[in-house]
């Protein structure tokens, strides 16, 4: 994560900045939330993981991967990118 990604993250969660977030993807289990995160992180995005579903199913749960509105544009276009590789 480069220096600006970092400063913008500790702002959002400290609530100093308002920031609209976009799903960009839902996944069947927080374990691939966690790399759909990571990919998106990897490339300088500000990424945010929320559970839906059921509290009980733990990591099995469904999980939201969000983006800042203003990132939802290129966090789509990396994660087809990255469906085509596969």
């Amino acid at each position: 994560m480069d220096r600006r990604t970092d400063i913008l993250k500790r702002k959002i969660q400290r609530g100093g900045l308002n920031v609209m977030w976009t799903v960009v993807h839902i996944a069947p289990n927080r374990p691939e939330a966690e790399l759909v995160k990571n990919m998106l992180e990897g490339e300088g995005l500000l990424v945010m993981l929320r559970p839906i579903g059921v509290p009980h199913m733990g990591d099995s749960a469904n999980v939201e991967v969000m983006v800042p509105e203003t990132e939802a544009e290129e966090a789509c276009a990396i994660l087809d990118a990255s469906d085509r590789l596969l």
